[in-house]
């Protein structure tokens, strides 16, 4: 192996190492029965059984699931609709405003977002009484709110890269265009609307500046619970909670990775015909 190759490679795997290491040991600390964390004390699964015992922690993995799935399901269906429209509409009026407006949450910082949907939600209030309380609501308005723009720009990416001489046979044929979009697009965009969904699933469980400022007394998401804990110290139960968090994820990714890959062999063999 020639030195510059053998240098990329050992950078490449000290940056995974930096990345990854950590996680690792935060998922062996969860089945360490010692207190401790730089001790072993055994394999243990106690701090997972106190998880299922803590109804404050239970409160908050049943509020973030839910925020998450239908946060992910809204801003699939309208992110990608504005994907459709950007990806396959050459111009249009107003394509520079969708497309900044789409590509604005993806820049701007989220202590910005956040504090922009806390004023908002606090003038509707004022205005219109709605929303009367700062929780479930305005966790998945605000939620949605950027996750949209990653769903639209992953399905305006599929979309550019379709074969646009299948729905032209298919309009040819006598296709309406409602129809051509049910038989032809929606299954060719189906990995990237697969994908932004769960990337907005995740990013949706993980996120905690913006909750932090649309949510009210009582509504507190996974990541709140973890760093309000983590101030005081930090204890077994959370690197078990940490460990879930981390398989849910690993798992959607998985799936995902597999849905994709399937979609791609079946159009691959469909194209060798």
């Amino acid at each position: 192996m020639k030195p510059r190759t053998l240098a990329v490679y050992s950078w490449l795997g000290f940056g995974y190492a930096f990345l990854y290491v950590p996680i690792a040991l935060l998922v062996a600390n969860s089945f360490n029965a010692s207190r401790i964390g730089s001790h072993w004390g055994g394999f243990s699964l106690q701090w997972y059984a106190r998880l299922l015992e803590d109804p404050q922690i239970l409160d908050a993995a049943w509020l973030s699931l839910r925020v998450a799935f239908l946060s992910a399901c809204a801003a699939t269906l309208i992110g990608g609709c504005a994907g459709i429209a950007l990806g396959r509409k050459d111009a249009f009026r107003g394509r520079t405003a969708l497309t900044g407006m789409v590509a604005a949450p993806l820049v701007m910082p989220e202590i910005i977002t956040g504090l922009s949907l806390l004023l908002l939600f606090v003038a509707m209030n004022s205005l219109i009484g709605w929303p009367s309380s700062r929780g479930f609501t305005t966790l998945t308005i605000a939620h949605t709110t950027f996750c949209l723009s990653y769903v639209a720009v992953v399905v305006r990416a599929r979309v550019a890269g379709l074969d646009r001489s299948l729905e032209e046979a298919a309009m040819d044929l006598g296709g309406r265009p409602l129809r051509v979009l049910v038989d032809i697009t929606l299954p060719g965009i189906a990995p990237a609307l697969v994908s932004g969904w769960l990337l907005s699933f995740t990013l949706s469980l993980d996120d905690l500046v913006i909750s932090s400022f649309v949510s009210g007394p009582g509504a507190n998401t996974l990541p709140m619970l973890i760093f309000s804990k983590v101030k005081m110290g930090i204890s077994p139960d959370i690197n078990a909670l940490a460990a879930l968090i981390i398989g849910t994820v690993t798992f959607g990714v998985a799936v995902a990775g597999v849905l994709m890959f399937r979609t791609e062999k079946r159009a691959s063999a469909a194209r060798g015909r």
